[in-house]
């Protein structure tokens, strides 16, 4: 794999190929749908399926933005947009720097790290002797999502969410030789450092610092892993044969949530996180009924060979992920997630009414009809952007009602189509005659309530293979829909589109005025508009507000802003909001050279366009959250695998950071020392 990096052009390393989603771009890409097709794979499903009763479909539950939450305040597209604003800061040059560097006039502090203890009676970190026990009461590895709710009327005590995406087995056990070698007790820890983490945080003084609060007593402090916790199945899809196995018979409960990576707060005050790469985790998909190949083969889990190339081996601690043994264990994930941490009791939620698929987050915005909108990326080459509305209306003062929101509802899939010729689409980047790559879109059903508008599947099919239903009507293939989050100030919809070596390659599916660079290495912004102001709608007009890149390279645009003033940016993963609408885009993968970072630009004004880079990670790590709080004077961002290098191991680190032993993934806070709004 490692020799393939250079022709393939992304700039992510070997090993996070390996770790995060098991060499995806070393594999046949899943979707290899001409989208007019499906006619095998649906037949085979009226065949094999027909024992299922037409299951409805529920609402899918999405994520919103963090001030939203913050101010407990009704996430409308209504909200007014204040006076679009300038970024003072001197931006952060592109560097290789094994440190976290902010800008003239801020600091930073680690908040938490890989190991910390976080429930009572949790040992300090000793990676010699690491249990599934003991990592079960510690924070666990890879931060990815942050959310950081506070506690309501206090500006001073707030509850960090953060999800556990994926673990590096080679900087994290000590002589670590592979997978097979690994003790079950070591196996068990790498699936406790998986799944979420709740911690207690307080403000430092009346500064925008925060910290872990130290106490004998947190009740709120909380562990979800891979090992023990119970996860409640709700919507149409629960319940379903699909779901059902012989340790969980009513397919109603399953242990424990996989490779969650981005997220979002709702409006009432809880988490959404995305299970994102849940195939690499099983082995013996070689062995399942010939009839489950091509669902599983979609959702990119090998069929064969019973071991898949850098396989974890799960199967020897818990048998459930060996599919040969159980075949609907991989059902049971790549679902949205609901925690709700004000209530550590409550248990934590998939809700399947929002849809099956490799989620990178959930983000929602309340529309003008009081219905809750969700977007939805699916984080793989050539796949999809989705959408669900609510059947139920969100209640300002009903927590208990708005818990519902996610359990009924539709859910859209995204079809879009440029306005210039497509001769004037050809893949160097180059403008259309238009000056700009926009177009038209619509939403396309899938499936509402218990009625499926897919045909020949049925609404439960729909909700558990929906990248099957996406390819049957025709939705639009994208460069790795990664995080989508709506504006509260302007009511916009903004999409990160990672990249996509593969665009136009061979005989993959070429470019579009959407997708429009061949072997696309940087990835773009996508801007979506609904038309009238609807998110309930069915019609929308897009655009491509930035095309990422170096600026001196002719494909990239910045909006129309003079590209000598802006930084260089690759590779965009997640996206958030300040209070005052400016975009901040967090970067996975920068194929430029340099360490990944967070980057912020106006979106409306004259300003728009000018992006800026604001911080910069360690080397190997990924620059995740990010999360801007309600007074927009702490920006919290997720340090995620740090040092994660080819020939880097925890006893011959790549990167030092954050304690100059060996690299920790942390979740890391900044502010300005003057104490005013991030940024500007």
């Amino acid at each position: 794999m490692r020799e393939l990096l250079p022709l393939l052009g992304h700039g992510r390393d070997a090993k996070t190929c390996l770790y995060r989603c098991g060499n995806a771009c070393d594999h046949p890409v899943p979707n290899q749908s001409d989208n007019s097709y499906l006619g095998d794979i649906v037949n085979a499903a009226v065949s094999r399926r027909g024992l299922l009763a037409a299951g409805g479909v529920s609402a899918l539950v999405l994520g919103v933005d963090v001030r939203a939450a913050a101010a407990s305040a009704t996430a409308t597209a209504t909200a007014p947009a204040p006076a679009p604003t300038g970024l003072t800061f001197k931006p952060i040059p592109p560097n290789e720097l094994d440190s976290f560097i902010v800008p003239n006039g801020y600091d930073h502090a680690v908040v938490i790290r890989w190991g910390d203890p976080i429930l009572p009676g949790a040992p300090a970190l000793d990676v010699h002797h690491q249990t599934g026990e003991s990592q079960s009461k510690q924070f666990g590895y890879n931060n990815d999502f942050l959310g950081v709710l506070p506690f309501p009327g206090r500006d001073d005590r707030a509850l960090l969410v953060s999800n556990h995406e994926y673990t590096n087995e080679e900087l994290m056990f000590p002589g670590f030789t592979s997978q097979e070698a690994l003790t079950v007790d070591q196996v068990r820890a790498a699936m406790a450092a998986h799944g979420m983490s709740v911690v207690e945080l307080e403000r430092v003084g009346r500064t925008g610092q925060w910290r872990p609060v130290r106490s004998r007593r947190l009740p709120y402090n909380k562990r979800l892993t891979m090992l023990a916790t119970p996860f409640r199945v709700d919507g149409p899809a629960a319940g379903s044969p699909l779901l059902r196995t012989a340790a969980d018979p009513a397919g109603t409960t399953v242990i424990g949530t996989l490779n969650n990576c981005a997220g979002g707060v709702t409006p009432w005050g809880t988490v959404l996180s995305g299970e994102e790469n849940f195939n690499q985790y099983f082995v013996g998909g070689d062995a399942v009924p010939a009839a489950d190949k091509p669902y599983l083969n979609r959702y990119g889990i090998l069929t064969t060979a019973r071991y898949p190339s850098g396989s974890r081996r799960w199967e020897r601690a818990q048998e459930r992920f060996d599919l040969a043994k159980h075949p609907n264990e991989a059902n049971r994930f790549g679902w949205i997630v609901e925690v709700d941490p004000f209530e550590p009791g409550a248990l934590p939620r998939k809700h399947t009414a929002m849809g099956r698929f490799k989620h990178e987050g959930a983000n929602v915005i309340v529309a003008r009809s009081g219905h809750v909108v969700a977007y939805m990326g699916d984080d793989e080459r050539f796949e999809y952007l989705y959408k669900f509305v609510s059947s139920g209306t969100y209640r300002p003062h009903d927590r208990r009602h708005n818990l519902t929101l996610l359990s009924s509802g539709t859910l859209y899939v995204a079809q879009l189509d440029g306005d210039s010729p497509a001769t004037e689409i050809d893949g160097s980047g180059k403008l259309p005659s238009d000056g700009a790559f926009d177009g038209t879109g619509k939403w396309i059903k899938l499936v509402s309530g218990t009625t499926s508008y897919v045909p020949g599947m049925t609404a439960t099919e729909v909700l558990t293979f929906t990248r099957l239903a996406g390819d049957a009507v025709e939705a639009t293939k994208m460069d790795r829909p990664e995080d989508v989050q709506p504006s509260l100030q302007t009511g916009k919809i903004y999409a990160a589109l990672t990249n996509n070596t593969n665009r136009g390659v061979g005989t993959y599916p070429g470019v579009d005025e959407a997708n429009p660079r061949t072997a696309n290495r940087h990835g773009q912004i996508l801007e979506i508009t609904e038309d009238g102001g609807d998110h309930t709608g069915l019609t929308f007009t897009w655009s491509l507000p930035i095309v990422c890149g170096d600026p001196d390279d002719p494909s990239t645009y910045f909006a129309g802003f003079d590209k000598s003033k802006v930084s260089p940016i690759s590779c965009p993963d997640n996206v958030a909001f300040d209070r005052t609408g400016n975009l901040w885009i967090a970067t996975d993968g920068n194929a430029l050279g340099s360490n990944d970072g967070l980057f912020a630009t106006p979106i409306e004004g004259p300003s728009r366009g000018h992006l800026k880079q604001f911080l910069t990670v360690p080397p190997g790590a990924e620059t995740c959250g990010p999360f801007l709080t309600g007074d927009d004077r702490s920006v919290f961002v997720a340090v995620q695998h740090p040092g994660e290098v080819t020939g880097a191991t925890i006893d011959n680190p790549a990167s030092t950071w954050p304690d100059g032993d060996f690299a920790k993934p942390a979740v890391v806070v900044t502010w300005r020392l003057d104490g005013g709004a991030i940024g500007s």
